[in-house]
């Protein structure tokens, strides 16, 4: 699945067509595939003591 991740983020505007449903990912569950594009709408607060 990291792979996925990392195409998406060197292909943004794959992204936008899978929100809109334009497109899916193959081999990947609804609910893998919601986690996905959520991870691709929030911010990761690095700045949490359970990160540092």
């Amino acid at each position: 699945m990291m792979n996925v991740i990392q195409y998406l983020e060197k292909n943004p505007s794959l992204v936008e067509l899978l929100k809109e449903q334009k497109a899916s990912l193959i081999g990947i569950s609804a609910i893998e595939q919601k986690a996905i594009l959520e991870s691709f709408e929030e911010e990761v607060c690095v700045e949490n003591g359970l990160w540092n």
